[in-house]
């Protein structure tokens, strides 16, 4: 029989000290309940390598609603319950914490969600995606910080190997593909060779995985730290082109990406300015292939629409002494990002310092006068209105007007 491996010390070094009070306490009560209760998934995976997480999701043998209750009764967090899935969120002032019965899961075709029924603790751990995230670490008074690792994900960790739990999984479901490459760059580990063998034969199987899904699992890609990283080993084993087939995860991308990070220290880049930047050469026609595919948000949309826009610009950009003014109209109508976007792929450095002249100064430009100050100077309520301001605007922006009095001479040079 292997040894015990109990993992409290390292809870009570990496885990913050109300949330370690937090477990203890959840042990007891479902201890009282004769429930038993785990730490699950990610957490206990990074526990074991020592890095910081702060995501606690504990699994419960029993009612994890019922248990959740006691513990928002005896203080420890507002509730936020979920009878249909059996699940609870406990929000504290120290952060949150996820509850789920433990549940069985079977598939009744390839990429369709999973038939769920109340399990245990194995049949739990058994519908994980790899070894490394089917660990749990159990809770109850008397075995608090033992580690449950039925699969053999601590002698993974080990080796940094990246393993699915059984050959279908991918077949089950295809966006543990992406997660797959995720946790593979993010850890610096890599594909045990069967999962690498599974993962080329099933690729196709993305195709049954909605755009929905495959956009969530693409916005965490996105939200690593070096997401180029998973897209260039995507684009190496076929998966990226199930996106589009005129994606690239290449040398291009790496150096775009590394360029938005400079550009938005100390933050990171949006998941948006990314996807800009990964769809930046596609065509209008493929960039809408890509937005009906991913089903993004109106908002998200945009930004690719009118990323390819500014791109269709560039050559005008590129004209070195062009009028603030004209620069102003050319990139008024576009948000913020695709300009960003633009400026960071455009290989025109001209371009580049007129779209950034229109970020950080031109935007912010307005005359002095309203539609109410022209209309008290003479000017008839209209459509003159309108070209007047648009005129004041242009004044200022190539610097022929610097003043309020400046611009109230010119509405009087109109009416002359």
């Amino acid at each position: 029989m292997p040894d015990t491996v109990n993992l409290d010390s390292q809870i009570k070094n990496q885990v913050p000290a109300g949330m370690v009070d937090f477990l203890q306490a959840a042990g007891k009560v479902a201890r009282k309940q004769q429930q038993r209760i785990y730490l699950v998934g990610g957490i206990v995976r990074d526990l074991l390598l020592g890095r910081s997480n702060l995501d606690l999701d504990l699994v419960v043998e029993g009612d994890a609603i019922n248990l959740a209750q006691e513990l928002a009764r005896v203080g420890k967090g507002k509730l936020t319950a979920h009878h249909r899935f059996g699940t609870a969120k406990l929000q504290r002032d120290d952060g949150s914490v996820d509850l789920a019965t433990a549940r069985a899961e079977t598939y009744a075709r390839p990429g369709a969600l999973p038939t769920v029924k109340p399990g245990t603790i194995d049949d739990d751990l058994s519908r994980r995606d790899f070894t490394i995230n089917a660990m749990a670490v159990e809770l109850s008074p008397r075995h608090f910080g033992e580690l449950l690792d039925p699969h053999g994900g601590r002698n993974d960790l080990k080796k940094g190997l990246i393993r699915v739990l059984h050959e279908k999984s991918f077949q089950d479901d295809a966006t543990r593909i992406w997660r797959a490459l995720r946790y593979e760059q993010r850890l610096d580990f890599r594909l045990e060779p069967s999962t690498l063998k599974w993962l080329k034969r099933d690729t196709a199987m993305l195709a049954t995985i909605s755009g929905d899904r495959i956009r969530n699992e693409l916005k965490l890609v996105l939200k690593e730290e070096f997401p180029e990283k998973a897209l260039r080993r995507a684009n190496e084993l076929g998966v990226l082109t199930e996106l589009h087939p005129s994606l690239k995860g290449d040398d291009w991308l790496v150096e775009t990406f590394a360029l938005a990070r400079q550009h938005s220290t100390p933050e990171p880049p949006s998941t948006v300015l990314y996807l800009a930047l990964l769809a930046y050469r596609l065509t209008s026609d493929e960039t809408e292939q890509l937005i009906s595919y991913l089903r993004l948000p109106k908002s998200s949309a945009r930004t690719l629409r009118d990323t390819q826009s500014v791109k269709e610009k560039i050559r005008e950009l590129s004209v070195s002494g062009l009028a603030p003014s004209l620069i102003h109209s050319l990139l008024h109508d576009y948000s913020s990002t695709a300009l960003v976007a633009g400026s960071l792929a455009t290989d025109s450095t001209i371009a580049a310092e007129h779209i950034e002249l229109y970020l950080n100064v031109l935007r912010h430009v307005h005359s002095s006068l309203t539609g109410e100050n022209i209309k008290r100077l003479g000017v008839p309520s209209g459509p003159r209105i309108k070209e007047i301001l648009q005129k004041l605007q242009e004044a200022r922006l190539d610097g022929r007007a610097t003043s309020k009095k400046d611009e109230e001479e010119m509405v009087r040079g109109c009416l002359g």
